[in-house]
């Protein structure tokens, strides 16, 4: 726990420096994500160092001598998406470097800085019926629907290359390259 909460501190302490920094005035939260065998912890906001007493407070009701033991420990970014009123993420499936397609995963019964993947979410697909209108010329900035399926699938390109070169940076096995 000890482990846990001083690199959820540093962690929020990171965000806080850089949410000020950019001018954000929302109050910055790590994720959690905690795997304790048969006791599946999932997944927890934390805003303060202190929820993560829950953790442990949790696990050792459920056994006392377990505990977590692999965790996760991720900034949070609220969601902004809705469909139909509710709370919306956007899930982009890739092969290689191409997004061959995607969803909204939708909770209605979750908050913008909870996980949606829990009971009672649903799925929407994210088709667009003009997916492909790049903006029209002649019209004001903005009059034209943004094209999300684009939008979504270069964020998916950008974490994917972010995510290799972690990978790359991390690999104990990795070879030199001259």
């Amino acid at each position: 726990m000890d482990c846990l909460q001083t690199n959820v501190d540093a962690l929020l302490a990171k965000v806080r420096k850089k949410y000020k920094e950019y001018g954000i005035k929302e109050k910055p939260f790590v994720i959690v994500k905690a795997d304790n065998g048969n006791y599946g912890m999932g997944i927890m906001t934390v805003r303060d160092v202190k929820d993560t007493e829950e953790i442990g407070r949790r696990s050792k009701a459920k056994d006392p001598a377990a505990g977590p033991t692999d965790v996760i420990i991720q900034e949070g970014v609220l969601t902004a998406e809705r469909v139909n009123d509710a709370v919306a993420e956007p899930v982009v499936y890739m092969m290689d470097r191409y997004v061959v397609g995607g969803f909204y995963r939708v909770h209605p019964e979750r908050g913008t800085d909870e996980n949606l993947n829990a009971p009672g979410a649903g799925f929407v697909p994210l088709a667009f019926s003009e997916s492909t209108r790049l903006p029209q010329p002649g019209q004001k900035p903005g009059a034209s629907a943004p094209n999300r399926f684009y939008m979504y699938g270069v964020i998916g390109r950008l974490a994917m290359l972010a995510a290799s070169y972690e990978l790359e940076a991390t690999d104990p096995d990795a070879e030199t390259y001259d």
